[in-house]
């Protein structure tokens, strides 16, 4: 018989507290319970405590004879219940026969396989075998024979380029040169136009009602177009981005340089002498199409200080660090949002920010711009832009004209 029985009050004290400790700390309380009361204690605190008899016997097991659970460890290696994956014979076998005629595997890799059947589908043929496999142990099996949910990546460079590498090689000297003197290094690039109006925009936000919007994004209902070019600071880590709301066209990238220069760069690097911009090598700002020298010359003419441009050979404009500096936190903080007009654009990119510093400045520019212009004969015969003697295709400067 049990010599000593504790109160009513104390017993739910003791299980209040038994269920705020984890297993392992459990079958020790349960066990110095147990052992203070003497026989028949292990049956009376199993009972108080509702746990299994065992556990409290596991407990003191482990108090007397010093058994111990590894580091960082409740059980013992092998303790727990069994999964069915490790009991069910030839499951993987099954497993492996159901998926056949539903694998396919990447012809860039043939390492990698994925199938087209979904959890439930699998777990179907399970049941169509006589084998009631749930979903959820078939994705313990896809996980066991490596099969992890993914998203496609674009990784792939679709062709290849000629003095890749050396480019890279050479951007990676230039910004090396320029972080050692007192001249800006930035990074340039447009994203694509959006209509302004009631459109539908990925992303979630929360909100007391479904926001509905037009189920087709004809651009004759729209209000207008917002058109942000960014430009991003490496040294301070600041960016800043230019809503044009006409064309995206080379004088639009070079009022952006402008805007940039005289409102911010002039002013934070006092002396320099030079300003290094890297860009992908198409669009606006394109390697290839000289009315954007002519525009740079203009540029630099009128501000005074020498520009020299370093371009991202074709396909790898991903790389341009503007993409995952500046234009990934923009999106993110325009997510969801509806852009009815350009102040709410505006308003939403200026309160991007992250926990590493950035800062973000905009600016509308409602000018209007020309398209198809035509570089000037003039320009092409007197072009004073000076390409470098190596791989000037893609790294050249505007030196601006010495008045007299």
């Amino acid at each position: 018989m049990l010599r000593i029985k504790y109160s009513d009050e104390i017993e739910k004290q003791m299980k209040a507290y038994f269920d705020t400790l984890n297993e392992k700390d459990r079958r020790g309380y349960a066990a110095i319970e147990a052992m203070k009361l003497g026989h028949g204690g292990q049956n009376y605190i199993s009972s108080v405590l509702g746990c299994h008899f065992q556990t409290v016997k596991a407990g003191i097991n482990e108090i007397t004879n010093g058994t111990e659970t590894p580091e960082n460890r409740i059980r013992k290696p092998g303790g727990g219940k069994k999964k069915i994956i490790e009991t069910v014979e030839n499951i993987d076998e099954i497993f492996f026969e159901i998926l056949k005629d539903n694998t396919a595997g990447s012809p860039m890799d043939k390492e990698i396989k994925w199938t087209n059947l979904s959890l439930k589908e699998i777990s179907k043929a399970f049941k169509s075998k006589g084998m009631n496999i749930t979903p959820h142990v078939v994705k313990q099996l896809l996980k066991k024979h490596g099969f992890v949910e993914r998203k496609m990546q674009k990784a792939v460079t679709m062709k290849d380029c000629k003095d890749r590498n050396k480019q890279f090689e050479r951007i990676n000297e230039l910004k090396d040169e320029y972080s050692k003197n007192k001249n800006p290094i930035i990074s340039m690039d447009v994203k694509k136009k959006e209509f302004l109006g009631n459109f539908y925009r990925e992303g979630k936000v929360y909100c007391t009602q479904p926001v509905k919007v037009y189920d087709h994004d004809f651009n004759t209902f729209s209000d207008g177009v917002v058109i942000p070019h960014g430009i991003y600071d490496l040294k301070h880590n600041e960016g800043y981005i230019i809503l044009g709301t006409s064309k995206d066209t080379s004088e639009f990238c070079c009022d952006c340089i402008k805007y940039w220069w005289e409102n911010y760069g002039k002013e934070n690097y006092q002396g320099a002498n030079s300003i290094l911009i890297t860009a992908d090598g198409s669009g606006s700002n394109s390697s290839r199409h000289y009315i954007f020298k002519e525009d740079l010359q203009k540029l630099v003419d009128e501000i005074g200080i020498e520009i020299r441009m370093a371009h991202y050979p074709p396909y790898t404009s991903k790389y341009n660090p503007i993409e995952h500096k500046l234009f990934c936190h923009v999106t993110s903080a325009c997510k969801g949002v509806v852009f009815s007009n350009i102040e709410v654009v505006k308003s939403l990119v200026d309160k991007t920010s992250t926990s590493t510093g950035l800062k973000v400045f905009s600016t509308i520019k409602d000018k209007v711009y020309a398209t198809a212009r035509k570089v000037s004969e003039t320009f092409k015969k007197n072009m004073k832009i000076v390409f470098d003697e190596y791989l000037g295709k893609w790294n050249y400067r505007a030196i601006p004209e010495v008045k007299a």
